[in-house]
Parts: structure tokens; C-alpha cells; sequence
């Protein structure tokens, strides 16, 4: 496999919440309009306008990645405070919003509600997506095949949106999309590209560029891109799942297979950690059973080690799942 790209970016959803009544506020048109673009970080609009997303560049270091997005959430709070709102980085709202959420001003917008309807009527929920540079996509397809296993315990760490006793209450909002969760094997680019098609002329995807998988090639950069995770509680946060899909994604590079797994067995791991988070069991995919959801994550950074270590990141993510977990 072609050595991958030593990039890493990160893409930031947050809430807009009213300060007087607690409640998601459409404002996010007002909000953009007064922040600029810098050489770190651009703004964009989501489908809520209760939303907005900070996007970080390609960045080679996470004390780069840090900073960027660090600039990026004081001037989104500095803003949203300016029109009398606040941003809060949370998988769901706590009061959502009254008023409708999605403009039918965007051609495409409007597309997304036309065909999803009232699963996306009331959808609020933010994460936080890892970008990975890699040299060509039939590399990015051969890291989607080795991602499945990992990705139930990285939305495990991330959970960030506990409501009606889930842990990650929009991952269960999140499942509601045709073809959601993990990614099937692909045989290539070709298939993928296939697969995503079919659903297309299917009518379950709008387009080309959409799909719901936890993991996917963007459909705009040459990367490998990361949905799983919430939204991120603090930078530190961001930061640790950024170092950790890297390092899943080098250790790809490596070479390093891992076993093959049943796809319903990854959908029960998936729940299973949207439902618990760490604080409880997780499906492992390959015995196919209970266990800790802290042994699966200990399993995960054995098998990230020497890619973190190759880049001096190892003791930095031991500190900050120290402060995690």
C-alpha cells in the first residue's frame, strides 16, 4: 500500500443556543455573516441553521491542529455571544429548537428534506469529523475495510450526547438514515463507487457526494473521512480522536489487517456504544460478545502504538485518555 499522506484535519459541528431560553436558535446565517475565514480555519452553514461548522485546514501536527481549533471556537463564541447566542459542542440539544430548522433557500437543502422528510425535519446532532490525507482512493478503500472493527469503540470515547439513557443519543438519531453505520468491505474504488450509485438511482442518497457511513472517502478531499465521533467536548477531545484516526490509518499503511468481522455484529457494536459509551459492556467484533468497552479501547491503542510512537504522539494520547477516560 502507498505511504499515506502525513495530513490530519478536523471538522467541528456546534449548536446555537439562545441564552435566555435554552433552546437551539436559528441564527447561524447571523453568525456566519459576521466571522471570516482565516488561514487556519473556514466557517460553514450545516443543514439546521441551529448549527455551524468550523473546518480546520490540513494540518501535519496536532499542536497545529490544537490551535486552529482552539482560534476557531473563541471566535464562534465571541460572535454567537455578539447577536445573543452561544455555541455548546454537543452530540444533541437539550431543548431543541421550536421553529423549523431547515432553509428550503438551498437548492440541495431543500432536496434533503424533500426525500428524508421528518428524520431530518427535527435533526439537530453534531460531530466531529476527522479528516486523513491518503495518496490515492483505491489506498482510501483498502483504510475504510481495516477502519470497521475500530470505529464502534471510537464512537464509545466520543459519546457526548447522553439523553433518554443512551450515552450517544445521536448515533441513534444518526440510524434513522438509509445505510448508516459501518461501511461494507469493498473489493475497490470501483465497487465503492458502484455501491454509492446504486443507492443513488436507488433514491436513498440525494446524491453522489452524500452518504451516511461512519467512515467514508470525502467525497471532496483526498481523504479518508472520519463521521463516527460526537461532537467534541473540548479541544482536547477533538484532538484525541484526531491523533487516534490517524494512527488507524497509518497503521493501515502498514500494512496491518484487521481480521475480517460480520457486518451485523459491527452494527451491534455500534449500538452497543452508542448505547453505554465506555461506562459499560461493548460488542467485540471478533469473538463476538460482551466485554468492557475499556478493554476495547485498550485493544485499539495496542494496535495504534507504533504508528503514535513513529510520530511521538504515544504519550500524548496516554495523557489525554488519562484525562478521558
Amino acid at each position: 500500500m502507498p505511504q499515506c499522506a502525513d495530513t490530519v484535519g478536523v471538522e467541528e459541528e456546534f449548536l446555537l443556543v439562545d441564552t435566555a431560553s435554552g433552546r437551539t436558535s436559528v441564527r447561524a446565517d447571523a453568525v456566519l455573516a459576521r466571522v471570516q475565514d482565516t488561514e487556519l480555519t473556514k466557517f460553514h452553514a450545516e443543514l439546521a441553521a441551529t448549527q455551524v461548522e468550523a473546518a480546520t485546514g490540513p494540518c501535519t501536527g496536532v499542536a497545529e491542529l490544537g490551535e486552529a481549533l482552539r482560534q476557531a471556537r473563541a471566535t464562534l463564541a465571541k460572535t454567537a455571544e455578539e447577536i445573543g447566542v452561544r455555541i455548546i459542542s454537543r452530540g444533541t440539544p437539550v431543548k431543541p429548537s421550536l421553529q423549523p430548522i431547515v432553509s428550503r433557500d438551498n437548492p440541495r437543502f431543500r432536496r434533503v428534506l424533500d426525500t428524508y422528510s421528518g428524520v431530518v425535519e427535527h435533526y439537530e446532532a453534531c460531530g466531529c469529523h476527522v479528516h486523513v490525507g491518503v495518496p490515492d482512493r483505491e489506498t482510501g478503500v483498502r483504510v475504510l475495510n481495516h477502519l470497521r472493527p475500530w470505529l464502534p469503540t471510537l464512537l464509545a470515547l466520543s459519546a457526548n450526547s447522553p439523553d433518554n439513557g443512551y450515552a450517544s443519543w445521536r448515533m441513534v438519531q444518526q440510524s434513522r438514515f438509509p445505510g448508516s453505520g459501518v461501511a461494507p468491505v469493498f473489493t475497490g474504488v470501483a465497487d465503492y463507487d458502484a455501491h454509492v450509485a446504486r443507492m443513488v438511482a436507488c433514491g436513498t442518497l440525494v446524491d453522489r457526494a452524500q452518504s451516511f457511513w461512519l467512515a467514508r472517502l470525502s467525497p471532496r478531499l483526498p481523504t479518508v473521512e472520519f463521521r463516527v465521533a460526537d461532537a467534541a467536548d473540548s479541544v482536547d477531545d477533538a484532538v484525541l480522536q484526531a491523533a487516534l484516526s490517524r494512527a488507524l490509518v497509518h497503521t493501515a499503511a502498514a500494512g496491518d489487517e484487521s481480521p475480517p468481522v460480520r457486518d451485523d455484529v459491527c452494527a451491534a457494536a455500534v449500538w452497543t456504544a452508542s448505547r453505554y459509551g465506555l461506562d459499560g459492556a461493548g460488542v467485540d467484533p471478533w469473538r463476538e460478545r460482551l466485554v468492557p468497552a475499556t478493554a476495547l479501547l485498550d485493544r485499539l491503542l495496542e494496535h495504534v502504538t507504533p504508528a503514535l510512537a513513529e510520530r511521538g504522539e504515544l504519550s500524548l494520547v496516554h495523557d489525554l485518555l488519562d484525562q478521558r477516560v
